[in-house]
Order: structure tokens, then C-alpha cells, then sequence
């Protein structure tokens, strides 16, 4: 059956107008992009067999732009719209912290790292500067190192803190091989940027560890 054939609920663009985005699969999603399937499949079928050839999603995602383009269902056009949908999903979740509004859901800091490191080959560390009122002053990538680990400085962290005038910060870096549990040496360098910190009154927030789903919050683990 052809997706107009289908039972009008379960269509993705009706179920996504009914129930919002968050309502569909992963290959509803992809599908909505795709528009149209290969000879003789739906558009969702042909979202399926890319996530079971090329997914899960975020490595379907995350692949260039010219890998895309030669699989089997996208090619160029579709191709570039999923990377503009990713990079209109980053600017909008970038502005939301840029237009001088407090950050009052920690859930959206971590969204953001997520967006800025998810996908890297080597380990980033990032930072992001708050005023008195945790409005987002800015955001920076400070260190950087090989697939295994990135060494941290405190002091180069609260150096820059210092320079931008900035009451707290919130820090982040991502795990290139996807699995975010935080390691007995993140929860290490979490406790000196914390100290160091303190010593000029400068809050630390929190630590999110960045990898396959959800970002780990290391506040939320009591660890901050």
C-alpha cells in the first residue's frame, strides 16, 4: 500500500499534526524527507531499510553530505535537506541561548553541547559562560585531544571565565564511541574545575558527558 492508502492516523505528516513531532518513529521522521519511496515501497519502508543499512539515525545523520548523496533513497536533493534541517535544528537551539534570556531548563544546555559535540571523531571539551543572571554570555571549544581523552586545564577554564566576566559555567565534552557513562576521570576533572572555580567565585553548574542519546547530566547524578 502507498502511505495515501494508509489509515489517515497512522500517516506520518497526520500523526505528526495530530500528535506533534515527538510522536513518530525515527523511520516516520526520515520518511516526511524522503517523501516518496523506492520502486515499489512507501516512503517510510525505504526510511527503514536506510536506518537498518546505514542507522541508527545518528549515524545515518552524521555521515557527509557526499556519502548521502550515493545512498539507495536520498540522493543530492534530499541529501541537502536533512543536512539544513540538522544545521536549522542547531541555530535555532543556538539562538535560543544566544537572545539574553535567562537559562532556566539545564535540559536545553544540554541539547546544545549535544548538537555542537555528538558526532566528533576526537574528544572536545567545551565551555559555556553564564552571567549573574545565567544568561548565556558564550560559548567555546577549549580543548581538544585524541579519540581516548582530552587533557583539561582549570586554570585556562577560570582564566576565561575571568576574562568575560562570567558568574558561572557550564561545561561539556563528548565520548567518541558513543557510550556517555561518565569515567572516574571526568568525575576527577569535574571536581578541580569546581575547586578552581570557587577560588574567584565563579559557579560550575554542571558537566554533561556527551554521546549516543541523551546527554548525562553530572549534576543530575549528585556529582557537581
Amino acid at each position: 500500500m502507498r502511505i495515501h492508502e494508509w489509515p489517515s492516523a497512522e500517516r506520518p505528516r497526520e500523526k505528526l499534526l495530530a500528535h506533534g513531532s515527538g510522536s513518530l518513529s525515527d523511520a516516520e521522521l526520515l520518511a516526511i524527507f524522503l517523501g516518496s519511496g523506492l520502486r515499489g515501497e512507501d516512503a517510510v519502508g525505504t526510511a527503514r531499510g536506510l536506518l537498518t543499512e546505514h542507522g541508527p539515525l545518528r549515524d545515518l545523520l552524521d555521515q557527509p553530505p557526499a556519502k548521502l548523496v550515493r545512498m539507495r533513497g536520498i540522493g543530492t536533493a534530499r541529501a541537502c535537506a536533512l543536512k539544513a534541517a540538522l544545521e536549522l535544528a542547531t541555530r535555532c537551539l543556538r539562538a535560543e541561548l544566544d537572545r539574553g534570556t535567562a537559562l532556566t531548563d539545564p535540559e536545553s544546555a544540554g541539547r546544545y553541547f549535544a548538537q555542537r559535540l555528538r558526532g566528533l571523531q576526537h574528544e572536545v571539551f567545551a565551555v559555556m559562560f553564564l552571567d549573574a543572571r545565567h544568561r548565556v554570555i558564550g560559548f567555546e571549544e577549549m580543548f581538544q585531544g585524541t579519540i581516548n581523552g582530552a587533557e583539561v586545564h582549570p586554570r585556562e577554564v577560570v582564566r576565561r571565565a575571568l576574562q568575560r566576566n562570567a558568574a558561572a559555567v557550564i561545561v561539556g565534552h563528548n565520548h567518541p564511541s558513543g557510550n556517555a557513562e561518565p569515567s572516574q576521570d571526568d568525575r576527577a576533572v569535574t571536581a578541580r574545575l569546581k575547586q578552581a572555580l570557587s577560588l574567584v567565585e565563579i559557579r560550575l553548574l554542571d558537566h554533561f558527558v556527551v554521546g549516543d542519546g541523551l546527554p548525562i547530566s553530572m549534576a543530575a547524578r549528585g556529582w557537581v
